[in-house]
């Protein structure tokens, strides 16, 4: 029997027909201290989730699906690092790599001393190039370093990095992840072959399109550097589960960092992927990073479900997907240094979740996943907000913003931190107001501006769910919370779905159909048993 069939998700499917998926916001805030009874905190961070249309009548039976689906045995089994990923017959243990071999057990605990030696060995890199002693083929100290990678081994670091883009590095870092050449071509004319170290970093070291890239870089370095073995040993680092195939590339052994199959690469930024984040802020930063996501693990591990961060967030998701029908949800930080959060997120949850079969093989008869999207709330407003407030189908959005902002001096009244610290009260208005008109709709505008939209053009229905959660300030500590919550969320839903959000089969074939599509642009003939319009987009490629 499915989890459709089951009596908590049938009891849930009662209560909304019974008048909760009907019930407006407006109404629900009646309830006078609804906002403290529908919000957590834990250590620097804050979850207000008093913006959906839920009850404690709804929290209630939602908590009693997630008794039903045994969801703390789930956790349990996650975090002790049983294997949880069917399919392919292994573990996810991405939350021992910020264990710090605290409060571990079972297998999570029987790799943290691996863990701990691979991240001595990158500390010893991360010292070596902050301290200008990695050199160059000419002598000149690495000023530069380049990550070559796509998905998690691009997506996790060039997110940390930027959104800790205040915290003073030695190093200029960089990114490449298309596969078209623009990016690269356009990065290397900006660079110098005497001081540019990359970072190959890849889980299956199979990637088409960060070897084509990495394949460029070199052709690059060539063009100053006549000795292979000096092009490779002091402008490549290899990052990798591949160690063997790093060697035959031609990365020497101590330019090596290993990460393990049990890291999937969306959850791989905690492992030496990492590397570049650690570039950005010292060891000491990553490991805060981890700290803070362990924080999170731990709550997630011993919290009551209906204090539990994660779980209250994966289940409000659940009776927004599967009972109120809204399929789409919006990433809005209200900070520019979390630009790529949206995107991030976007892989997280989609990549896990966005499957059609449970654990059993079988189809299921529900929605599993969102369609995610997101941008910078202020930039946001200005584009696709019309839809959210005026829109034909709801929209379920989470706002991220730090309270407090350390990159300017706030006891200063004049001068550019008077304006910065203007320009973050803006910020911070505009998120709470659109969340607020979200939820309220008309009932938000002021009765002495009312008369000015007595329009059907100007009507506003509102009662879009929300949630709001706000970090003490933007820090390796604060977003390695965040990540870690939205990690474990995503887990929760798959629990309560029944599915597997570990493996990634559509990416998987997307990788080999790719390569099949290649051959057939170099030798036509094999592009015979394609299908028609693939056959015709070949041969304009080839003439």
């Amino acid at each position: 029997m499915g989890v459709e069939s089951s009596s908590a998700w049938r009891a849930l499917k009662q209560h909304c027909q019974q008048g909760a998926g009907e019930v407006h916001l407006k109404t629900l805030f009646d309830q006078k201290n609804r906002a403290e009874v529908f919000s957590v905190e834990l250590d620097d961070l804050f979850l207000d989730y008093s913006k959906n249309r839920v009850t404690e009548e709804t929290l209630k039976l939602l908590i009693d699906l997630a008794e039903q689906q045994a969801l703390p045995s789930w956790i349990q089994r996650l975090l002790d690092g049983e294997q949880v990923n069917d399919t392919e017959e292994r573990p996810a243990m991405h939350a021992a790599l910020r264990a710090g071999g605290q409060g571990v057990k079972g297998e999570a605990l029987s790799v943290q001393k691996d863990i701990e030696l691979e991240f001595e060995k990158m500390a010893g890199m991360v010292s070596k190039i902050r301290a200008g002693q990695w050199r160059g083929f000419s002598g000149k100290p690495i000023t530069d370093v380049v990550n070559i990678g796509v998905g998690g081994s691009d997506l996790g670091p060039l997110m940390m990095t930027h959104a800790l883009q205040n915290i003073k590095s030695p190093i200029d870092l960089h990114f490449i992840s298309s596969i078209d050449g623009t990016q690269t071509s356009n990065l290397l004319k900006k660079l110098n072959q005497e001081t540019t170290l990359f970072v190959l970093a890849s889980k299956s070291f199979t990637t088409i399109d960060t070897l084509s890239n990495a394949e460029t870089a070199k052709d690059w370095l060539e063009e100053k550097i006549e000795d292979p073995q000096t092009l490779l040993s002091q402008h490549f680092v290899g990052v990798s589960t591949k160690p063997e195939m790093m060697t035959q590339w031609g990365i020497p052994h101590d330019n090596q960092l290993v990460f393990w199959d049990w890291v999937g690469g969306r959850y791989s930024l905690w492992s030496t992927i990492g590397l570049p984040i650690a570039l950005k802020v010292g060891m000491d930063g990553f490991r805060e990073m981890l700290q803070g996501a362990n924080i999170m693990d731990s709550h997630f591990g011993h919290a009551p479900l209906d204090q539990n961060i994660p779980v209250l967030m994966g289940l409000i998701d659940v009776w927004n997907i599967n009972f109120l029908d809204i399929q789409a949800k919006a990433i809005l930080p209200y900070d520019a240094r979390l630009k790529y959060l949206p995107s991030y997120f976007e892989q997280l949850v989609m990549e896990s979740n966005g499957k059609s079969v449970n654990r059993e093989g079988e189809a299921v008869t529900y929605k599993t996943c969102p369609i995610l999207w997101g941008e910078v709330g202020p930039n946001a407003q200005h584009a696709f907000y019309q839809l959210l407030h005026q829109g034909t189908q709801a929209v379920m959005c989470d706002f991220i913003a730090p309270v407090e902002r350390d990159d300017f001096d706030r006891s200063r009244t004049f001068g550019t931190d008077e304006s910065l610290h203007y320009q973050h009260e803006l910020a911070m208005a505009n998120c709470f107001a659109q969340s607020r008109v979200l939820m309220l709709g008309d009932a938000a505008i002021p009765e002495s501006i009312k008369q000015q939209f007595d329009s059907p053009f100007k009507h506003y229905p509102g009662n879009q769910p929300s949630n709001t959660i706000l970090l003490k300030t933007i820090s390796p500590k604060t977003l390695g919370m965040l990540v870690a919550l939205y990690e474990h969320k995503t887990f929760v839903e798959s629990v309560i779905w029944e599915i597997n959000p570990f493996d990634q089969w559509g990416v998987e074939l997307g990788k080999l159909i790719a390569k099949e599509t290649h051959a057939a642009i170099k030798d036509e003939s094999r592009a015979d048993s394609f299908d028609s319009s693939t056959q015709n987009l070949i041969k304009r490629i080839v003439k």
